[in-house]
């Protein structure tokens, strides 16, 4: 995404005089351009294209934490008795509560497939338009791809087999789907997305234009996408591809998030907030801190804390999967605040991403979704299923443990490839902790029935606000279920619950 966000404006036609005459009905909308009259130049493209990323970082603002991070073991809410609104919509996605009817869960479909459909618009007049070099066209290609091919990525590892929409749709009856696509061909289309996305983006770009996808993203989350199908000769290939684009590890590991040091080395897909213009702030650290801190904690007394405070909460197992001496917990939480009155109050909440704020209510902070630790843990990961080996993997868990101020790993310590597997996953817990990986690392390894089944057994013996039903984790609960308005509108069928 680009660093100054551009969107397509809604613009109004202005004429001197309107007369009455047979085409007065068939005037354009004057608040919309028709797709006849748009796409005819590149700023055309480029705008178009921006309008890719904007539901990608409307969906980072809630609905991937949401789902990425307290539908797992990392975090959970801070009860607020005094409104049930908005609350339990997202509370129900932390118990495994949530319903067909959700509001969370509606939006989460809405905002991949709104991407998606820009997307789609891109690719279908991309042809049409007058763009200055084949190297710009096959940016804004790979663009798209790679965002297309994104959004599916989430929405098959949440939902399953999803409808496949693929054309642009000018006409009501473009709209209805063929139905639900089975996993294997969704996973199938991610993949040629993302595999021709890699021939055609850049490694980098001007400082003007940071935050646009790259090669090294594209590469990225196709081995992600391996290694959720086990396909580790394929992970392996795109880990060291990417390891050979230049990027590394930051010395000092808080300074990832600091927003004088965004699109940093270390950064390969970053999503891209503007402190300074309303509605393009991020505003994380208001949404992660204890909705009764007052402004002790965001130093903002401008801003009042409610509904939309004390999200993302760490569990008391997230702050007890720290070692001793790990750097990366001071950097990422803090185990509570002092209130009001002077009285140290014991609530955790997230602080990797408080960085101050620009004007009240507003923060510059991006929002980093990979990583090159997320790389070198991967490929350590992918390298241990091949086979149990005291040289590289560990060499590659090393590394990242190093900056965290930990020793190295010997196979005295871990010696085995299911101790080494066990490992890495605590490694990625703690190393990437609040970027929303947990859920689906919990997810592809296996474990998350299991892991979060005994989540709530602990959730529930310490607070008496979960429901009685909470936490009943089963397979069927590890898919959400559709949205009803897509079951009734586009007659889907729906996930076993």
């Amino acid at each position: 995404m680009k660093k100054t966000f551009i969107y397509i404006s809604a613009f109004i036609a202005v004429t001197s005089a309107v007369s009455c005459s047979k085409d007065f009905l068939a005037l354009d909308p004057q608040s919309t351009i028709p797709a006849t009259n748009f796409y005819k130049t590149e700023a055309d493209i480029n705008q178009a294209v921006t309008a890719c990323y904007s539901p990608v970082r409307d969906l980072t603002n809630v609905d991937y934490w949401l789902y990425g991070e307290m539908r797992s073991d990392n975090s959970f809410f801070q009860y607020n008795n005094a409104n049930r609104g908005l609350e339990t919509q997202r509370e129900y996605v932390d118990e495994f509560l949530v319903s067909a009817t959700s509001e969370t869960v509606q939006e989460m479909w809405t905002l991949s497939y709104k991407s998606i459909s820009n997307c789609n618009d891109v690719l279908a007049h991309i042809d049409d338009a007058n763009i200055s070099s084949d190297a710009t066209k096959n940016q804004f290609v790979g663009e798209v791809e790679f965002l297309r091919a994104y959004n599916y990525f989430i929405l098959v590892q949440q939902f399953g087999g999803v409808p496949l929409r693929l054309t642009s749709v000018t006409s009501p009856a473009d709209a209805p789907s063929t139905g639900r696509a089975s996993v294997d061909d969704v996973y199938k289309q991610i993949v040629a997305d993302l595999t021709d996305a890699i021939t055609k983006l850049p490694v980098s770009y001007d400082a003007g234009q940071k935050g646009r996808a790259t090669k090294g993203a594209a590469e990225t989350v196709l081995a992600n996408v391996y290694m959720v199908q086990k396909n580790w000769d394929g992970a392996i290939t795109a880990l060291r591809d990417v390891m050979n684009l230049g990027y590394s590890l930051l010395p000092d590991y808080r300074s990832i998030w600091d927003p004088a040091n965004k699109n940093n080395a270390e950064s390969i897909f970053e999503i891209q907030y503007l402190g300074s213009q309303s509605g393009l702030s991020s505003s994380f650290m208001y949404t992660f801190v204890p909705f009764t801190s007052g402004s002790n904690i965001t130093g903002d007394a401008g801003t009042g804390l409610g509904v939309g405070s004390g999200w993302n909460i760490p569990t008391q197992d997230m702050l007890d999967a720290y070692e001793t001496g790990d750097k990366r917990k001071d950097a990422s939480l803090t185990v509570g605040f002092t209130d009001e009155t002077g009285a140290f109050v014991n609530m955790p909440y997230v602080t990797k991403y408080n960085w101050g704020f620009t004007s009240p209510g507003q923060t510059n902070v991006d929002f980093i979704l990979y990583r090159y630790a997320d790389v070198l843990l991967m490929l350590a990961e992918a390298l241990n299923e091949k086979g149990y080996n005291v040289g590289e993997p560990f060499s590659l868990i090393n590394e990242v443990r190093k900056r965290a101020g930990l020793k190295d790993l010997t196979a005295v310590d871990v010696p085995s490839q299911s101790a080494f597997r066990d490992t890495v996953a605590h490694e990625r817990r703690v190393e990437l902790a609040f970027e929303n990986h947990r859920w689906y690392d919990l997810v592809r390894t296996g474990k998350a029935v299991s892991v979060m089944n005994a989540n709530g057994v602990y959730q529930k013996a310490h607070y008496s606000f979960y429901p009685a039903a909470s936490y009943n984790v089963t397979e069927n609960k590890l898919l959400l279920p559709l949205p009803q308005r897509e079951i009734t509108i586009d007659k889907l069928e729906q996930n076993p619950q």
